[in-house]
């Protein structure tokens, strides 16, 4: 790669990364959830239950971490546990009502405060520009 193909690169990833981290701060509900905490939340919406050794191997990290998440998801009452009919030593994970809300609502805040920054930064050129590239971004995200 040449060195000006590799500056874009390197300019994509700081705004993307900048942006990411802007979006979290201006979730006040969001802000007493761990990122980890978060995408757990949004993987039980996905799935609508799961067990806590696959929520831990999507997330890529140890059983023993997402146990120490769920924990306090639990406390907070944003997930149910129960045991599995067919095999009492299994978890099954998912979202409570309240989950699903602080899910909700965390969304809302962060699409409340982008459409407000992209409405007052960006022209309407801009705005097309941006719709645009979504798609090329979510091919992005699935190369593995």
């Amino acid at each position: 790669m040449e060195n000006s193909q590799l500056e874009y690169v390197t300019e994509l990833r700081t705004a993307i990364t900048r942006l990411i981290k802007k979006l979290r701060k201006e979730s006040v509900s969001g802000q007493q959830l761990s990122l980890t905490e978060r995408s757990t939340l949004a993987l039980l919406q996905q799935h609508k239950q799961l067990q806590p050794t696959e929520l831990a191997a999507m997330e890529k990290i140890t059983n023993q971490s997402m146990s120490q998440i769920l924990n306090h998801l639990l406390q907070l009452g944003y997930i149910n546990r129960t045991m599995s009919e067919t095999d009492k030593r299994r978890a099954i994970i998912t979202l409570s009502a309240d989950g699903e809300q602080i899910l909700k609502q965390v969304r809302s805040e962060r699409d409340h405060w982008l459409a407000q920054a992209i409405a007052a930064t960006c022209t309407n050129q801009e705005q097309d520009l941006l719709k645009k590239i979504i798609a090329p971004l979510e091919k992005i995200l699935e190369f593995e």
